[in-house]
């Protein structure tokens, strides 16, 4: 789908409105962009204007059962030309409720199961209130992009299928299946899972899980727990396993891969309006390599109008060593306004040749709401590292709600 079906299907909207019977409502964001950056791959300066749009169209059927959802942007690279580039994220048409069961989505939509994730130009139907149990299948014509814009090609599709647990108030579950297919054929085949539980009103138990067929391996594995004793405290013990597969049409795919895991306990205390503090390890395993990574941080308000951020952490082992940290403050002088500035700085040794490294970048930017519907915010910073004396990125935006 390219630029000119993006401004077609805008144009009918209008059409599609004013031939309801009834008022249709349209809301939505418009996101006027300014942005400037050196561009890697082509070490060129970049200076591109953007519009962003995201919209929703209600209200179109008296019953209010039907809807249109979509997102999109153009840019323009003003200093090196090229044309206007454009991408549609999303433009689906959804009913709701067919039948009291039944819910229908078609267009370009993002799909996510346990099993698997895509944009797709095409369908999804959920069959609900089948008992405790509701059914979803969905397919099509799977999108992606490259750095110059969609790069789907014409045998590029993915179709799936779940069902999930519905009507429970402290359970959720899911099994799906994901598979997708490109020109050389077959590319995915996975089974997922998904499972969520609240416990005592103070635990929280989930887990994740993908399988993949073709290699006959649990390509990602989660296991989590949550306790909240009190308001004020949050305790977060997680486990992580993931071994990479790809595509089966890959040439990478008889590549042979290490298994990662890692190991996370994290705290978080909130000890009143002024003072809340998070601390944290994550212990990694690159089959027998090891590394750990420690991590403590807090926020700080002393007055309503500012607040302070810090975070610090260092890494040791497998992969280099680490040694950083962020400074964050905002400050809100006048109601309207908001100022707030930043540090990043980094000390880095990926191996005892290229010895110690320093990563610096310093940003500043301000946000203002013009009015109730409108806000503008500016943003820059400036990047210092191994590759870069100065590396300066910047962003203007304008926001209007309609």
């Amino acid at each position: 789908m390219g630029i000119k079906w993006i401004l077609r299907t805008l144009a009918c909207i209008p059409l599609l409105t004013a031939t309801s019977a009834w008022s249709a409502e349209i809301h939505g964001r418009s996101s006027t962009q300014f942005q400037w950056y050196n561009d890697v791959f082509t070490d060129k300066k970049v200076a591109e204007f953007g519009e962003y749009l995201n919209l929703s169209i209600t209200k179109i059927d008296k019953a209010e059962k039907f809807s249109i959802q979509g997102y999109g942007r153009l840019t323009q690279d003003v200093r090196n030309g090229g044309g206007l580039n454009g991408r549609l994220y999303y433009l689906y048409a959804d009913y709701r409720d067919l039948f009291d069961k039944i819910n229908l989505r078609f267009g370009r939509q993002f799909i996510n199961y346990a099993a698997g994730s895509a944009l797709v130009d095409g369908g999804q139907i959920e069959l609900k209130k089948v008992g405790p149990v509701a059914f979803s299948i969905m397919g099509g014509r799977n999108v992606y992009f490259d750095l110059n814009g969609e790069a789907t090609h014409p045998r590029d599709f993915v179709f799936g299928a779940a069902a999930y647990l519905t009507g429970f108030k402290k359970t959720d579950a899911e099994l799906s299946y994901f598979m997708k297919f490109d020109n050389d054929g077959l590319a995915r085949d996975q089974l997922g899972a998904s499972f969520k539980q609240y416990l005592f009103n103070s635990v929280k138990l989930y887990a994740n899980t993908r399988f993949d067929i073709p290699s006959e391996s649990f390509s990602e594995l989660l296991a989590g727990v949550k306790y909240f004793p009190t308001s004020n405290l949050v305790l977060t013990g997680e486990w992580y396993q993931s071994y990479p597969t790809f595509d089966s049409t890959s040439i990478f795919s008889v590549f042979a891969v290490s298994r990662y895991q890692e190991g996370v306990f994290r705290v978080d205390y909130t000890f009143n309006d002024m003072f809340s503090a998070n601390a944290g390890y994550n212990m990694q395993d690159y089959e027998g390599a090891d590394a750990d990574v420690y991590e403590v941080g807090c926020r700080i308000r002393p007055i309503e109008q500012i607040l302070l951020s810090l975070n610090y952490d260092r890494r040791k082992g497998y992969g280099g060593n680490l040694n950083g940290g962020i400074a964050e403050i905002t400050f809100e002088p006048i109601k309207p306004l908001e100022l707030a500035a930043g540090i990043h700085f980094d000390v880095y040794e990926r191996d005892r040749v290229t010895g110690e490294e320093t990563a610096r970048k310093y940003w500043a930017g301000a946000k203002y709401k013009l009015a109730q519907n409108m806000s503008a915010s500016v943003r820059v910073e400036d990047n210092v590292n191994a590759r870069f004396k100065s590396d300066w990125v910047g962003r203007a935006v304008f926001n209007y709600n309609f």
